[in-house]
């Protein structure tokens, strides 16, 4: 038995065989923790297997078998190794940004509640008794917070999003330069509420969100002319908090083309607007 960490399952897969000398298909896996490209950077995580060679034990009497008999034998199904969900999403990762998550990040976030249990927590039916529940932890988790911030606010912004807004004297604080901040605080309250209730987060500091808005609606008008005039049109380069408030207006404005959004060589991104080609 051997335990393997590589960057993907699929890596992890060749170099346990290449290490116990045999093919993927007689390995016998258990994903220990499941590849992860993170967010922003942050939380990424590689491929951890433990493996060994299945029939071990029959291993050298079926090979004198084969040589006597001079028979091949069919390759086993690797069968008896169950790949978590988590596996295949990331495979899809690219898909997955093409195909956008909208303004309220939820894309890309299954890998970090993969192994949280909410078995037990009670089924909750009506979304007021989830938005009381939620005020109260959430302002539980920030009563020690060293910012002087009033208390947090949280509604339901529709049936199946909650709004949570952070207001105070330095409420901006919690924004962060270029709203690094908002994007982790952001990341980390999506996995929380939706992981747990199954509903979306939009996350409202100090009026932030309605500001990137606003000044992605005004930028958004030369994009409409363009597409207006040519028929496709593709977006500056936006960073992480605009380029999905543009995605959403873009997509919700012209719903029978191609929106997606595509990324530099440096990874910046921008969104493209085009026909679909058949």
């Amino acid at each position: 038995m051997i335990k393997i960490e590589s960057i993907s399952l699929e890596q992890a897969y060749k170099e346990a065989a290449e290490s116990l000398n045999c093919s993927v298909t007689e390995l016998v896996v258990e994903v220990v923790q499941a590849p992860s490209s993170g967010f922003l950077g942050f939380f990424k995580k590689k491929a951890v297997i433990v493996a060994t060679v299945k029939n071990i034990s029959e291993a050298p009497k079926k090979k004198k078998q084969e040589v006597k008999k001079e028979k091949t034998v069919t390759p086993t199904v690797l069968n008896d190794t169950i790949l978590p969900e988590s596996f295949v999403s990331d495979q899809e990762e690219d898909l997955d940004e093409d195909l956008g998550s909208g303004l309220d990040y939820t894309a890309d976030y299954d890998d970090a509640y993969d192994e949280v249990d909410y078995e037990d927590e009670p089924v909750h039916t009506n979304i007021s008794e989830i938005v009381a529940e939620v005020k109260h932890d959430i302002n539980q988790l920030f009563k020690t917070i060293c910012f002087d911030i009033e208390e947090i606010e949280v509604s339901a912004y529709d049936d199946t999003t909650l709004l949570i807004e952070f207001k105070g004297e330095d409420a901006a604080l919690l924004i962060g330069k270029e709203g690094y901040r908002y994007k982790a605080l952001s990341y980390m309250l999506f996995n929380w509420i939706n992981a747990k209730y199954d509903l979306q987060l939009r996350l409202e500091i100090a009026e932030f969100l309605q500001n990137q808005e606003e000044a992605v609606a005004k930028y958004l008008e030369g994009v409409y002319e363009i597409v207006e005039r040519d028929g496709r049109a593709q977006t500056k380069i936006l960073d992480g908090v605009l380029v999905q408030i543009a995605l959403k207006e873009l997509r919700n404005r012209y719903p029978d083309k191609y929106v997606v959004i595509r990324s530099t060589k440096e990874g910046l991104k921008y969104i493209i607007i085009n026909d679909y080609h058949v």
